[in-house]
């Protein structure tokens, strides 16, 4: 027996960016169309913010913009958290949180590290505050879930071998069990050179495949943590799930779904 993803996908394919300038809009529309997810790291503090150098998507406009997608912390400011006081990094992603959940209305629960600097100070902080998963900047170029969603290393940055990582990603093997290709970066990027062609010819090469499911991050470390919950009778033929979510799982020609509180024979799977 394997674990998989919702409705018996394979793989998943999710996509993190960070600081909420205006071309946001453009990539999030990209996703969007091509059915794909994605997770938008905030700083609540610069909202609406418009400069000669950089402009930030307005509080008003983050429904719009960020449909479909998820919204997630970045901290207020953008601060360093290893370089300020434990109270400062408390209300940096405290007060981001709180911005952010009174704007969409639900619970914010994500989060990246402001210049990818982070400790064990820090993920214990941040976990304290409501904080599920947080993203850091160095990638594997791999396809593993992390071993603690706290510090979750992404498969790849979109300048960083993007293309030939998605080739790898389509044919990973077998063994792998739940693979996740997560890409990361800023809009600014692409908008700033006016040239997006890496992303776009990367979302048209993985949009529309069966067996991928396209979601954001939070989805993605949710469920991998309901599959961590599982629990099997000793001859490992009987499944039961503890967690609200459905969990998949599956044989050579065959999926099942294991429903939230529901024990089920799963037999030789």
């Amino acid at each position: 027996m394997r674990f998989v993803y919702p409705q018996g996908k394979r793989k998943a394919l999710t996509f993190s960016y960070d600081d909420g300038q205006d071309f946001d809009r453009r990539l999030a529309e990209l996703l969007r169309s091509h059915g794909m997810k994605g997770t938008f790291h905030l700083n609540s503090g610069r909202l609406g913010v418009r400069g000669k150098e950089e402009a930030f998507v307005g509080a008003e406009e983050i429904g719009e913009v960020y449909a479909g997608h998820e919204v997630a912390c970045h901290g207020v400011q953008h601060r360093n958290l290893q370089t300020i006081t434990r109270e400062q990094a408390v209300l940096e992603i405290q007060e981001d949180r709180k911005a952010l959940e009174k704007i969409t209305g639900g619970l914010v629960q994500g989060m990246s590290y402001a210049f990818g600097n982070y400790n064990r100070e820090i993920m214990d902080i941040a976990r304290s505050l409501g904080i599920k998963y947080s993203r850091t900047v160095a990638d594997t170029k791999s396809f593993f879930p992390p071993k603690d969603f706290m510090e979750w290393h992404p498969t790849c940055h979109h300048f960083n071998d993007l293309a030939a990582l998605g080739e790898r990603f389509i044919k990973v093997p077998g063994y792998y069990e739940l693979p996740v290709m997560y890409v990361w970066g800023h809009s600014f990027e692409f908008g700033r050179t006016g040239d997006w062609s890496v992303i776009e010819e990367f979302v048209e090469k993985m949009a529309g495949m069966e067996d991928i499911w396209y979601a954001t991050n939070m989805e993605i470390c949710d469920y991998v943590q309901a599959v961590r919950k599982q629990e099997f009778s000793a001859d490992g033929m009987t499944m039961h799930n503890p967690t609200a979510i459905s969990v998949w799982v599956a044989a050579e020609k065959e999926f099942l779904e294991v429903k939230p509180g529901e024990t089920r024979y799963i037999g030789e799977l």
